[in-house]
């Protein structure tokens, strides 16, 4: 292994050990509030049940996945709809609990959250490891910027998802 990539790889398994312990000591005083994925709207974006009538819409902090279809500004990404597939797989019907950052919503209205499956899983960084999607941080929302560009070097470096070369 070459001596970048060993220390890549190194800074990579201590971010994910710092980040592990962090979350051990988070809120263990309340309950976690677990939302049920009623939607995907693409590969960062989806809806909850929250109770209320059209649910909360979700946008994922720190990433941004390729889109799935045009609009008016932008037009359909390179492994859009791979993204968007790969986020139905592992979220789709499943029970996540939301952890907001500095600013809790976008422009949009949407509720912008690094997202959690019961089992512990970091949906964020899987999309970014997996290559269905690249890091966006959008200053002050920047608490796991550092891991997820350790990630996002990683997928590149081989290939991974939306790397691949063509």
């Amino acid at each position: 292994m070459k001596r970048g990539h060993f220390i890549l790889v190194l800074n990579v398994i201590i971010i994910l050990i710092s980040i592990g312990c962090n979350l051990d000591r988070q809120d263990n005083s309340k309950a976690s509030v677990f939302y049920t994925v009623i939607k995907i709207t693409d590969g960062d974006t989806f809806w909850a049940d929250d109770g209320s009538e059209k649910g909360i819409k979700i946008r994922l902090i720190g990433v941004d996945a390729p889109e799935t279809r045009r609009t008016r500004n932008k037009e359909v990404g390179y492994y859009g709809q791979e993204s968007k597939a790969y986020l139905a797989e592992l979220i789709g019907g499943e029970k996540v609990r939301l952890e907001f950052d500095v600013d809790p919503t976008d422009r949009y209205g949407r509720s912008l959250a690094y997202v959690y499956k019961e089992d512990g899983t970091f949906v964020n960084a899987e999309l970014v490891k997996n290559g269905f999607a690249m890091v966006m941080t959008v200053p002050p929302n920047v608490k796991y910027a550092e891991m997820l560009l350790a990630l996002q070097q990683h997928a590149r470096e081989n290939n991974i998802g939306l790397w691949q070369q063509q």
